[in-house]
Protein backbone atom coordinates (compact mmCIF):
# COMPACT_ATOMS: atom_id res chain seq x y z
CA UNK A 1 0.00 0.00 0.00
CA UNK A 2 1.26 3.45 -0.94
CA UNK A 3 2.51 5.60 1.91
CA UNK A 4 0.49 8.79 2.03
CA UNK A 5 1.60 12.13 3.45
CA UNK A 6 -0.01 15.59 3.49
CA UNK A 7 2.12 18.75 3.40
CA UNK A 8 1.10 22.42 3.52
CA UNK A 9 2.96 25.26 1.81
CA UNK A 10 2.32 28.86 2.85
CA UNK A 11 3.49 31.64 0.53
CA UNK A 12 4.26 35.29 1.22
CA UNK A 13 5.33 37.13 -1.93
CA UNK A 14 6.19 40.73 -2.79
CA UNK A 15 5.58 42.16 0.70
CA UNK A 16 7.40 45.38 -0.34
CA UNK A 17 7.85 46.45 3.26
CA UNK A 18 4.14 46.60 4.23
CA UNK A 19 4.34 45.48 7.84
CA UNK A 20 0.98 46.80 9.10
CA UNK A 21 -2.61 46.61 7.79
CA UNK A 22 -3.21 48.96 4.86
CA UNK A 23 -5.83 49.79 2.28
CA UNK A 24 -6.10 47.34 -0.58
CA UNK A 25 -8.32 47.18 -3.65
CA UNK A 26 -10.29 43.98 -4.19
CA UNK A 27 -12.81 42.78 -6.76
CA UNK A 28 -15.77 40.73 -5.61
CA UNK A 29 -18.66 41.53 -7.94
CA UNK A 30 -16.80 43.07 -10.87
CA UNK A 31 -16.13 46.49 -9.33
CA UNK A 32 -13.31 47.61 -7.07
CA UNK A 33 -13.77 48.13 -3.34
CA UNK A 34 -11.36 49.07 -0.56
CA UNK A 35 -10.55 46.81 2.39
CA UNK A 36 -7.94 47.00 5.15
CA UNK A 37 -5.75 43.96 4.54
CA UNK A 38 -2.29 42.70 5.44
CA UNK A 39 -0.08 43.20 8.45
CA UNK A 40 2.64 40.88 9.72
CA UNK A 41 0.92 40.48 13.09
CA UNK A 42 -2.10 38.94 11.34
CA UNK A 43 0.12 36.83 9.07
CA UNK A 44 1.96 35.53 12.15
CA UNK A 45 -1.36 34.33 13.59
CA UNK A 46 -2.23 32.53 10.36
CA UNK A 47 1.19 30.85 10.24
CA UNK A 48 1.00 29.82 13.90
CA UNK A 49 -2.49 28.34 13.65
CA UNK A 50 -1.57 26.43 10.51
CA UNK A 51 1.49 24.96 12.19
CA UNK A 52 -0.48 24.05 15.32
CA UNK A 53 -3.03 22.20 13.20
CA UNK A 54 -0.37 20.24 11.31
CA UNK A 55 2.90 20.10 13.30
CA UNK A 56 5.97 19.17 11.22
CA UNK A 57 3.96 19.35 7.97
CA UNK A 58 4.10 23.08 7.11
CA UNK A 59 6.59 24.82 4.83
CA UNK A 60 6.65 28.64 4.82
CA UNK A 61 8.24 30.44 1.85
CA UNK A 62 8.92 34.07 0.88
CA UNK A 63 9.48 35.01 -2.78
CA UNK A 64 11.35 38.25 -2.09
CA UNK A 65 10.67 41.93 -2.75
CA UNK A 66 10.34 41.88 1.02
CA UNK A 67 12.76 44.38 2.54
CA UNK A 68 12.08 47.39 0.29
CA UNK A 69 9.02 49.46 -0.66
CA UNK A 70 7.95 51.55 2.34
CA UNK A 71 9.55 54.36 4.31
CA UNK A 72 10.38 52.13 7.28
CA UNK A 73 12.05 49.60 5.01
CA UNK A 74 14.06 52.07 2.93
CA UNK A 75 15.19 54.29 5.82
CA UNK A 76 16.59 51.26 7.67
CA UNK A 77 17.93 49.57 4.52
CA UNK A 78 15.64 46.69 5.34
CA UNK A 79 17.12 46.15 8.81
CA UNK A 80 13.97 47.22 10.71
CA UNK A 81 12.09 44.30 9.17
CA UNK A 82 14.60 41.60 10.12
CA UNK A 83 13.21 40.85 13.64
CA UNK A 84 9.68 40.72 12.20
CA UNK A 85 10.49 38.29 9.41
CA UNK A 86 12.61 36.14 11.71
CA UNK A 87 9.66 35.91 14.10
CA UNK A 88 7.51 34.48 11.28
CA UNK A 89 9.82 31.44 11.15
CA UNK A 90 10.12 31.42 7.37
CA UNK A 91 11.99 28.48 5.85
CA UNK A 92 13.61 30.20 2.84
CA UNK A 93 13.37 33.20 0.51
CA UNK A 94 14.71 34.50 -2.79
CA UNK A 95 15.41 38.11 -3.75
CA UNK A 96 14.87 41.11 -6.04
CA UNK A 97 14.43 44.65 -4.65
CA UNK A 98 16.66 43.64 -1.74
CA UNK A 99 19.46 44.57 -4.16
CA UNK A 100 18.40 48.23 -3.87
CA UNK A 101 20.84 48.24 -0.95
CA UNK A 102 23.61 46.85 -3.16
CA UNK A 103 25.21 43.43 -2.92
CA UNK A 104 26.75 44.34 0.44
CA UNK A 105 23.32 45.34 1.75
CA UNK A 106 21.94 41.96 0.67
CA UNK A 107 24.84 40.20 2.37
CA UNK A 108 24.17 42.11 5.60
CA UNK A 109 20.47 41.24 5.52
CA UNK A 110 21.21 37.58 4.79
CA UNK A 111 23.65 37.42 7.72
CA UNK A 112 20.91 38.49 10.16
CA UNK A 113 18.09 36.26 8.92
CA UNK A 114 17.36 32.93 10.57
CA UNK A 115 16.65 31.40 7.16
CA UNK A 116 18.55 31.40 3.85
CA UNK A 117 18.35 33.66 0.82
CA UNK A 118 18.51 31.38 -2.21
CA UNK A 119 19.46 31.91 -5.86
CA UNK A 120 21.04 29.65 -8.48
CA UNK A 121 21.23 32.52 -11.00
CA UNK A 122 23.25 35.25 -9.27
CA UNK A 123 27.01 35.09 -9.86
CA UNK A 124 30.10 37.01 -8.81
CA UNK A 125 31.85 38.50 -11.82
CA UNK A 126 35.37 37.96 -10.52
CA UNK A 127 35.31 34.19 -10.11
CA UNK A 128 31.90 33.03 -11.39
CA UNK A 129 30.86 31.66 -8.00
CA UNK A 130 27.32 31.86 -6.69
CA UNK A 131 26.56 34.93 -4.57
CA UNK A 132 23.84 33.16 -2.58
CA UNK A 133 23.14 29.59 -1.53
CA UNK A 134 21.50 27.68 -4.41
CA UNK A 135 19.08 25.51 -2.47
CA UNK A 136 18.01 24.42 1.00
CA UNK A 137 17.13 20.92 2.13
CA UNK A 138 14.23 20.71 4.56
CA UNK A 139 12.48 17.69 6.00
CA UNK A 140 8.78 17.76 6.82
CA UNK A 141 6.66 14.78 7.85
CA UNK A 142 9.51 12.50 6.83
CA UNK A 143 9.73 13.98 3.30
CA UNK A 144 13.04 15.42 2.10
CA UNK A 145 12.28 18.66 0.25
CA UNK A 146 14.69 20.72 -1.86
CA UNK A 147 13.90 24.44 -2.04
CA UNK A 148 15.70 25.88 -5.09
CA UNK A 149 15.86 29.68 -5.42
CA UNK A 150 15.63 31.86 -8.53
CA UNK A 151 16.33 35.57 -8.02
CA UNK A 152 14.86 38.18 -10.33
CA UNK A 153 17.10 38.20 -13.42
CA UNK A 154 16.57 41.87 -14.39
CA UNK A 155 18.64 43.32 -11.54
CA UNK A 156 21.71 43.87 -13.75
CA UNK A 157 19.72 44.67 -16.90
CA UNK A 158 17.08 47.31 -16.16
CA UNK A 159 17.76 48.50 -12.61
CA UNK A 160 20.31 51.06 -11.34
CA UNK A 161 23.94 49.93 -11.68
CA UNK A 162 24.50 50.17 -7.92
CA UNK A 163 22.13 47.24 -7.41
CA UNK A 164 24.44 44.72 -9.07
CA UNK A 165 28.03 45.92 -8.63
CA UNK A 166 30.28 42.92 -9.18
CA UNK A 167 27.39 40.58 -10.00
CA UNK A 168 25.62 39.15 -13.02
CA UNK A 169 22.24 37.47 -13.25
CA UNK A 170 20.89 34.79 -15.58
CA UNK A 171 17.35 33.52 -16.12
CA UNK A 172 18.33 30.29 -14.40
CA UNK A 173 16.50 28.01 -16.81
CA UNK A 174 19.72 26.47 -18.10
CA UNK A 175 21.11 25.84 -14.62
CA UNK A 176 17.93 24.53 -12.99
CA UNK A 177 18.08 20.90 -14.29
CA UNK A 178 21.60 20.57 -12.84
CA UNK A 179 20.50 21.75 -9.41
CA UNK A 180 17.45 19.48 -9.46
CA UNK A 181 19.71 16.49 -10.21
CA UNK A 182 22.17 17.60 -7.54
CA UNK A 183 19.48 17.89 -4.88
CA UNK A 184 18.14 14.47 -5.74
CA UNK A 185 21.42 12.60 -6.15
CA UNK A 186 23.51 14.33 -3.48
CA UNK A 187 20.88 15.07 -0.83
CA UNK A 188 18.14 12.56 -1.55
CA UNK A 189 15.45 15.15 -2.35
CA UNK A 190 12.04 13.54 -2.76
CA UNK A 191 10.13 16.74 -3.55
CA UNK A 192 11.44 19.63 -5.68
CA UNK A 193 10.07 23.10 -4.89
CA UNK A 194 11.30 26.04 -7.00
CA UNK A 195 11.03 29.40 -5.22
CA UNK A 196 11.04 31.91 -8.07
CA UNK A 197 11.07 35.66 -8.59
CA UNK A 198 11.08 35.44 -12.38
CA UNK A 199 7.41 36.38 -12.80
CA UNK A 200 4.33 34.36 -13.71
CA UNK A 201 4.79 34.27 -17.53
CA UNK A 202 8.42 33.27 -17.08
CA UNK A 203 7.55 30.62 -14.51
CA UNK A 204 5.00 29.03 -16.83
CA UNK A 205 7.67 28.87 -19.56
CA UNK A 206 10.16 27.45 -17.07
CA UNK A 207 7.75 24.70 -16.08
CA UNK A 208 7.04 23.88 -19.74
CA UNK A 209 10.70 23.22 -20.50
CA UNK A 210 11.91 21.72 -17.22
CA UNK A 211 11.14 18.23 -15.96
CA UNK A 212 10.91 17.15 -12.34
CA UNK A 213 9.67 20.41 -10.76
CA UNK A 214 6.92 19.35 -8.37
CA UNK A 215 5.88 22.80 -7.15
CA UNK A 216 6.78 26.25 -8.49
CA UNK A 217 6.12 29.04 -5.99
CA UNK A 218 5.90 32.15 -8.18
CA UNK A 219 6.51 35.84 -7.43
CA UNK A 220 7.33 39.26 -8.92
CA UNK A 221 4.24 39.92 -11.07
CA UNK A 222 1.76 40.28 -8.16
CA UNK A 223 -0.78 37.80 -9.58
CA UNK A 224 -3.63 37.08 -7.17
CA UNK A 225 -4.24 33.49 -8.15
CA UNK A 226 -7.50 32.10 -6.80
CA UNK A 227 -6.57 28.75 -8.32
CA UNK A 228 -3.21 27.05 -8.74
CA UNK A 229 -2.45 25.75 -12.22
CA UNK A 230 -0.60 22.67 -13.48
CA UNK A 231 1.97 22.97 -16.28
CA UNK A 232 3.95 19.92 -17.39
CA UNK A 233 3.11 18.25 -14.09
CA UNK A 234 4.24 21.27 -12.04
CA UNK A 235 1.81 22.98 -9.64
CA UNK A 236 2.23 26.79 -9.88
CA UNK A 237 0.71 29.43 -7.60
CA UNK A 238 1.25 33.09 -6.65
CA UNK A 239 -0.43 35.25 -4.02
CA UNK A 240 -0.67 38.96 -4.86
CA UNK A 241 1.45 41.57 -3.09
CA UNK A 242 1.91 43.82 -0.04
CA UNK A 243 1.14 40.89 2.30
CA UNK A 244 -2.56 41.42 1.58
CA UNK A 245 -2.98 37.73 0.81
CA UNK A 246 -1.21 34.49 1.69
CA UNK A 247 -1.30 31.51 -0.62
CA UNK A 248 -1.87 28.05 0.85
CA UNK A 249 -1.18 24.83 -1.05
CA UNK A 250 -2.01 21.47 0.53
CA UNK A 251 -0.54 18.47 -1.27
CA UNK A 252 -1.24 14.78 -0.75
CA UNK A 253 1.79 12.63 -1.52
CA UNK A 254 1.70 8.93 -2.31
CA UNK A 255 5.16 7.32 -2.35
CA UNK A 256 6.69 10.79 -2.75
CA UNK A 257 4.55 11.85 -5.72
CA UNK A 258 1.82 14.51 -5.64
CA UNK A 259 -1.48 12.68 -5.89
CA UNK A 260 -3.88 15.56 -5.23
CA UNK A 261 -3.65 19.21 -4.16
CA UNK A 262 -5.88 21.98 -2.82
CA UNK A 263 -5.10 25.68 -3.18
CA UNK A 264 -6.53 28.69 -1.31
CA UNK A 265 -5.82 32.41 -1.59
CA UNK A 266 -6.31 33.69 1.96
CA UNK A 267 -7.15 37.39 2.52
CA UNK A 268 -5.27 38.79 5.51
CA UNK A 269 -8.27 40.60 7.00
CA UNK A 270 -9.56 41.38 10.50
CA UNK A 271 -10.86 37.83 10.95
CA UNK A 272 -7.24 37.11 11.89
CA UNK A 273 -6.39 38.54 15.28
CA UNK A 274 -3.00 40.20 15.59
CA UNK A 275 -0.22 38.31 17.29
CA UNK A 276 0.68 40.54 20.28
CA UNK A 277 4.44 39.90 20.06
CA UNK A 278 4.60 40.77 16.37
CA UNK A 279 2.29 43.76 16.85
CA UNK A 280 4.75 45.11 19.44
CA UNK A 281 7.68 44.58 17.09
CA UNK A 282 5.81 46.41 14.31
CA UNK A 283 5.10 49.32 16.65
CA UNK A 284 8.76 49.53 17.62
CA UNK A 285 9.83 49.54 13.97
CA UNK A 286 7.40 52.34 13.08
CA UNK A 287 7.89 54.46 16.22
CA UNK A 288 10.85 56.66 15.13
CA UNK A 289 8.90 58.29 12.27
CA UNK A 290 5.29 57.60 13.27
CA UNK A 291 4.21 61.20 13.93
CA UNK A 292 5.88 62.48 10.77
CA UNK A 293 4.41 59.71 8.57
CA UNK A 294 0.87 60.19 9.92
CA UNK A 295 0.82 63.93 9.13
CA UNK A 296 -1.91 64.98 6.65
CA UNK A 297 -0.39 66.55 3.53
CA UNK A 298 -3.52 67.04 1.40
CA UNK A 299 -6.51 65.35 -0.19
CA UNK A 300 -7.38 63.41 -3.33
CA UNK A 301 -10.81 63.36 -4.93
CA UNK A 302 -10.31 59.89 -6.42
CA UNK A 303 -8.48 56.71 -5.42
CA UNK A 304 -4.81 56.55 -6.36
CA UNK A 305 -3.59 53.11 -7.43
CA UNK A 306 -1.31 51.20 -9.81
CA UNK A 307 -3.67 48.36 -10.72
CA UNK A 308 -3.73 48.97 -14.45
CA UNK A 309 -1.26 48.01 -17.16
CA UNK A 310 -1.26 51.10 -19.39
CA UNK A 311 -1.59 54.05 -17.03
CA UNK A 312 -2.67 54.65 -13.45
CA UNK A 313 -3.97 57.53 -11.32
CA UNK A 314 -1.18 57.11 -8.74
CA UNK A 315 1.47 57.70 -11.39
CA UNK A 316 -0.60 60.40 -13.08
CA UNK A 317 -0.39 62.42 -9.86
CA UNK A 318 3.31 61.64 -9.44
CA UNK A 319 3.99 62.85 -12.99
CA UNK A 320 1.86 65.96 -12.49
CA UNK A 321 4.02 66.84 -9.48
CA UNK A 322 7.30 66.10 -11.29
CA UNK A 323 6.34 68.12 -14.36
CA UNK A 324 5.15 71.06 -12.26
CA UNK A 325 8.37 71.08 -10.24
CA UNK A 326 10.58 70.86 -13.35
CA UNK A 327 8.38 73.18 -15.42
CA UNK A 328 8.14 70.75 -18.34
CA UNK A 329 5.23 69.52 -20.43
CA UNK A 330 6.56 65.95 -20.66
CA UNK A 331 7.50 63.68 -17.76
CA UNK A 332 8.39 59.99 -17.33
CA UNK A 333 8.57 57.55 -14.46
CA UNK A 334 9.15 53.85 -14.14
CA UNK A 335 6.11 51.56 -14.34
CA UNK A 336 6.22 50.19 -10.81
CA UNK A 337 3.64 47.62 -9.77
CA UNK A 338 4.04 48.07 -6.02
CA UNK A 339 2.59 50.81 -3.83
CA UNK A 340 -0.57 50.21 -1.80
CA UNK A 341 -3.60 52.12 -3.12
CA UNK A 342 -4.79 55.34 -1.50
CA UNK A 343 -8.57 55.85 -1.12
CA UNK A 344 -10.23 59.15 -1.95
CA UNK A 345 -9.89 61.54 0.97
CA UNK A 346 -6.98 62.60 3.14
CA UNK A 347 -3.43 61.83 2.04
CA UNK A 348 -0.65 61.33 4.58
CA UNK A 349 3.11 61.66 4.37
CA UNK A 350 3.25 57.87 4.57
CA UNK A 351 1.16 57.70 1.40
CA UNK A 352 3.73 59.83 -0.44
CA UNK A 353 6.51 57.48 0.60
CA UNK A 354 4.42 54.52 -0.52
CA UNK A 355 4.10 56.12 -3.97
CA UNK A 356 7.89 56.41 -4.39
CA UNK A 357 9.82 54.99 -1.41
CA UNK A 358 13.30 55.36 -2.92
CA UNK A 359 12.62 59.12 -3.11
CA UNK A 360 14.89 59.94 -6.06
CA UNK A 361 15.99 63.41 -7.12
CA UNK A 362 13.95 64.89 -9.99
CA UNK A 363 15.99 65.29 -13.16
CA UNK A 364 15.57 66.85 -16.58
CA UNK A 365 16.99 65.71 -19.90
CA UNK A 366 16.70 66.67 -23.55
CA UNK A 367 15.37 63.89 -25.79
CA UNK A 368 14.82 63.91 -29.52
CA UNK A 369 11.50 62.65 -30.82
CA UNK A 370 13.38 59.67 -32.25
CA UNK A 371 14.85 58.84 -28.83
CA UNK A 372 11.40 59.00 -27.28
CA UNK A 373 10.19 56.54 -29.93
CA UNK A 374 13.13 54.23 -29.17
CA UNK A 375 12.63 54.43 -25.42
CA UNK A 376 8.91 53.67 -25.63
CA UNK A 377 9.42 50.80 -28.07
CA UNK A 378 11.91 49.34 -25.60
CA UNK A 379 9.38 49.70 -22.79
CA UNK A 380 6.67 47.99 -24.85
CA UNK A 381 9.02 45.13 -25.74
CA UNK A 382 9.95 44.59 -22.12
CA UNK A 383 6.26 44.49 -21.22
CA UNK A 384 4.80 42.46 -24.11
CA UNK A 385 7.69 40.38 -25.50
CA UNK A 386 6.46 37.16 -27.09
CA UNK A 387 9.28 35.29 -25.35
CA UNK A 388 8.44 35.43 -21.64
CA UNK A 389 12.13 35.47 -20.71
CA UNK A 390 12.46 38.80 -22.52
CA UNK A 391 9.70 40.46 -20.47
CA UNK A 392 11.71 42.65 -18.12
CA UNK A 393 9.46 45.56 -17.31
CA UNK A 394 6.68 46.16 -14.84
CA UNK A 395 3.82 47.80 -16.68
CA UNK A 396 4.08 50.22 -19.63
CA UNK A 397 6.35 53.17 -18.82
CA UNK A 398 4.35 55.98 -17.23
CA UNK A 399 4.30 59.26 -19.15
CA UNK A 400 2.76 62.72 -19.14
CA UNK A 401 2.44 65.14 -22.05
CA UNK A 402 2.31 62.36 -24.66
CA UNK A 403 -0.47 60.26 -26.15
CA UNK A 404 0.60 56.81 -27.34
CA UNK A 405 -1.34 54.35 -29.51
CA UNK A 406 0.22 50.91 -29.87
CA UNK A 407 -0.40 47.32 -30.95
CA UNK A 408 0.80 44.80 -28.37
CA UNK A 409 0.80 41.92 -30.87
CA UNK A 410 3.22 43.65 -33.26
CA UNK A 411 6.87 42.52 -33.38
CA UNK A 412 9.62 44.17 -31.39
CA UNK A 413 10.43 47.70 -32.54
CA UNK A 414 7.16 48.11 -34.43
CA UNK A 415 4.48 48.37 -31.75
CA UNK A 416 3.96 52.15 -31.77
CA UNK A 417 1.14 53.07 -34.15
CA UNK A 418 0.94 56.80 -33.40
CA UNK A 419 2.60 59.11 -30.89
CA UNK A 420 1.47 62.65 -30.14
CA UNK A 421 2.68 65.55 -28.04
CA UNK A 422 0.48 68.41 -26.93
CA UNK A 423 0.58 70.29 -30.22
CA UNK A 424 0.37 67.35 -32.64
CA UNK A 425 2.37 64.34 -33.88
CA UNK A 426 5.81 64.00 -32.35
CA UNK A 427 8.65 65.24 -34.58
CA UNK A 428 11.56 62.78 -34.67
CA UNK A 429 14.22 65.46 -35.21
CA UNK A 430 12.87 67.92 -32.66
CA UNK A 431 14.37 68.09 -29.16
CA UNK A 432 12.04 67.97 -26.16
CA UNK A 433 12.96 68.85 -22.58
CA UNK A 434 11.44 66.30 -20.22
CA UNK A 435 11.41 65.62 -16.49
CA UNK A 436 11.89 62.18 -14.97
CA UNK A 437 12.77 60.16 -11.88
CA UNK A 438 15.16 57.18 -11.66
CA UNK A 439 17.36 55.68 -14.34
CA UNK A 440 14.44 53.46 -15.25
CA UNK A 441 12.33 56.53 -16.02
CA UNK A 442 14.80 57.64 -18.71
CA UNK A 443 17.76 55.23 -19.10
CA UNK A 444 21.18 56.89 -19.31
CA UNK A 445 21.71 55.85 -22.93
CA UNK A 446 19.00 58.28 -24.02
CA UNK A 447 19.23 62.06 -24.20
CA UNK A 448 21.66 64.86 -23.46
CA UNK A 449 22.04 67.80 -21.08
CA UNK A 450 20.94 65.86 -18.00
CA UNK A 451 20.44 68.01 -14.93
CA UNK A 452 19.58 67.12 -11.34
CA UNK A 453 17.19 69.51 -9.60
CA UNK A 454 17.41 70.38 -5.93
CA UNK A 455 14.06 68.69 -5.24
CA UNK A 456 13.40 65.04 -4.45
CA UNK A 457 10.21 63.23 -5.45
CA UNK A 458 8.56 63.16 -2.03
CA UNK A 459 9.18 66.89 -1.52
CA UNK A 460 7.73 67.54 -4.97
CA UNK A 461 4.61 65.52 -4.11
CA UNK A 462 4.28 67.27 -0.76
CA UNK A 463 4.45 70.70 -2.45
CA UNK A 464 2.02 69.58 -5.14
CA UNK A 465 -0.61 68.41 -2.63
CA UNK A 466 -0.18 71.54 -0.51
CA UNK A 467 -0.71 73.77 -3.53
CA UNK A 468 -3.45 71.83 -5.35
CA UNK A 469 -5.53 69.97 -2.75
CA UNK A 470 -7.99 68.52 -3.23
CA UNK A 471 -6.01 66.87 -6.05
CA UNK A 472 -7.82 65.24 -8.96
CA UNK A 473 -5.80 62.76 -11.05
CA UNK A 474 -5.59 63.59 -14.73
CA UNK A 475 -8.59 62.34 -16.70
CA UNK A 476 -6.62 62.47 -19.95
CA UNK A 477 -5.61 58.95 -20.92
CA UNK A 478 -2.05 58.75 -22.24
CA UNK A 479 -1.69 55.18 -23.51
CA UNK A 480 -4.11 53.28 -25.74
CA UNK A 481 -3.83 49.70 -26.96
CA UNK A 482 -5.51 49.39 -30.37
Amino acid sequence: MAKKTTLTLLQLNDLHGYIEPHWEMVRKTGSWSFEKLGGLARIATLFRKTREHAPDSVLTLDNGDTFHGTQVAVFSRGQALVPLLNALKIDAMTVHWEFAYGPEGVRQLASKLNYPMLAINCYRNDDGSLFLKPYEMIERAGVRIAIIGLACPIVDKTMPASFSVGLRFSIGNEELPFWIRTAKEKDGAQLIVVLSHLGFPQDVQLAKETSDIDILVSGHTHNRMDHAIVVNGTVIFQSGCHGSFVGRLDIDLADGKIETFRHTLIPIDDSLEEDPEIRQLVSLALAPHKEEMNAIVGETTAPLHRYSMLSSPMDDVLLQAIAETAKTEIAFSNAWRYGAPIPAGQVTAQDLWNIIPMNPIIQTVELTGFEIYQMLEESLERTFAANPYEQMGGYVKRMRGLVLYFKAENPSGHRIDRLFVKDGPIVVKRTYKVAFVTSQGVPSKFGSARQKLDVDAVTSLRQFFKKNSPVTPSIIQTVYEI
